[in-house]
């Protein structure tokens, strides 16, 4: 086993695949409209994050948790984010995942990745069916910085080995923590506040911007 030389933690939804998976979730129950336009400005920074989540999220009631596997097989892996997630494991720098999506798709996402860390959402069931409602910590900006630290510390690394990577304005601070922040096919108001961009939608592209980290 290598030692662990570096930690790269990303965002899923947007970044790490093409979709946002409470839209998918959303056209389940007929509402993929009305929740994807909250998505888009809640990503733009426009509205509060946990408020935004809650309020799609209550869209949802009703939905059977059958509809799980419908939706993890309609996602896509962002071009070339498994050979990406592969050099960096390779090169001893650990991957984790971070999102304000839901744990069950991150959860299926991560292990069919080979991704030990990942922390997201969680969706209350009962008999089968969500509630419409959230339970546990929810993943908010700030909660998505701390997370990046806590593992930062678990594994000694110092700040400027680390490296975090999104798109959206829930990802400024995480960004802002790591010592490599990289804005991804990212909205506006992310790239403002984040020198590294990469524009186009391929991880291949992310590479040399850390080398810093060989």
């Amino acid at each position: 086993m290598l030692q662990v030389k570096g930690l790269c933690v990303m965002d899923v939804d947007g970044t790490l695949i093409l979709e946002e998976v409470i839209d998918l979730f959303g056209r389940e129950v007929g509402r993929e409209e009305e929740i994807s336009l909250i998505t888009s400005r809640a990503m733009r920074g426009e509205l509060d994050f946990e408020r935004s989540l809650r309020d799609r999220v209550s869209f949802l009631e009703g939905l059977p948790i059958s509809a799980f596997d419908k939706v993890f097989n309609s996602i896509h892996l962002t071009p070339n984010a498994q050979e990406f997630i592969s050099i960096l494991q390779k090169n001893a720098i650990l991957v984790g995942l971070v999102s304000g999506g839901f744990t069950p798709i991150v959860e299926k996402l991560a292990k069919s990745l080979g991704i030990a860390y990942f922390s997201a959402n969680q969706l209350e069931v009962k008999g089968g069916f969500l509630t419409g409602e959230l339970v546990g910590q929810i993943i908010s900006p700030e909660v998505k910085k701390e997370t990046l630290e806590k593992w930062r510390e678990k594994l000694k690394l110092s700040k400027e080995r680390t490296i975090a990577i999104g798109d959206g304005a829930n990802d400024l601070f995480m960004l802002k923590s790591a010592g490599l922040g990289i804005a991804f096919c990212a909205k506006e108001v992310l790239k403002q506040e984040i020198p590294n961009h990469v524009d186009k939608r391929d991880f291949l592209e992310v590479l040399p911007l850390i080398d810093c980290l060989e």
